[in-house]
């Protein structure tokens, strides 16, 4: 598949390339990144590559998945952001990580909006989720910041989470 490339007034988000497997070991070698996620170890180079490969092939399927991400005013991997297909609850979740250096700059929600916009007025999606840790509160204000609105607690991916949904705008287009 062909992913689309999206502009945003600071980055660029496009399809991963086997060129990222390295930088994107690099920022998630850094323990506070995934300390939010299931399983907060940094993973090994193999198991990277699989997470790229199989991203790649969930736009394959879902014409969505999740985008790299770099500045526009330069080359190189500063983390992901996108959509990801929940199968055991069939929804679509709205993600997004960034290397430390990157944190607080506003961009993991500039990324976030227009990953969440491409959803709505692109795919025609009715409702896109967002799953955050609880004690992780720096991306429960990104996720608000999106309109996305609290619903309940809940369980994903086998850890405590806040579920946030929002349904598509009046007005957007169906694909």
């Amino acid at each position: 598949m062909n992913i689309p490339t999206l502009t945003t007034a600071r980055l660029v988000l496009r399809g991963f390339t086997e060129d990222d497997v390295d930088p994107l070991v690099h920022i998630l070698s850094d323990a506070d990144v995934l300390r939010y996620f299931p399983d907060p170890k940094p993973p090994p180079r193999e198991r990277v590559h699989k997470i790229i490969s199989r991203q790649l092939q969930h736009w394959e399927e879902h014409r969505y998945g999740w985008w790299a991400l770099e500045p526009r005013s330069s080359k190189g991997l500063i983390g992901w952001s996108g959509l990801q297909f929940i199968s055991e609850t069939t929804e679509v979740e709205v993600g997004y990580l960034l290397g430390q250096p990157f944190w607080g700059q506003g961009l993991a929600t500039e990324a976030a909006q227009a990953s969440v916009r491409y959803g709505f007025e692109q795919l025609g999606l009715e409702s896109i989720v967002g799953i955050v840790h609880p004690e992780n509160v720096a991306s429960q204000r990104v996720i608000e910041k999106l309109g996305l609105s609290f619903v309940d607690r809940t369980r994903y991916f086998g850890m405590d989470c806040y579920h946030y949904r929002m349904e598509r705008p009046p007005g957007s287009r169906r694909a």
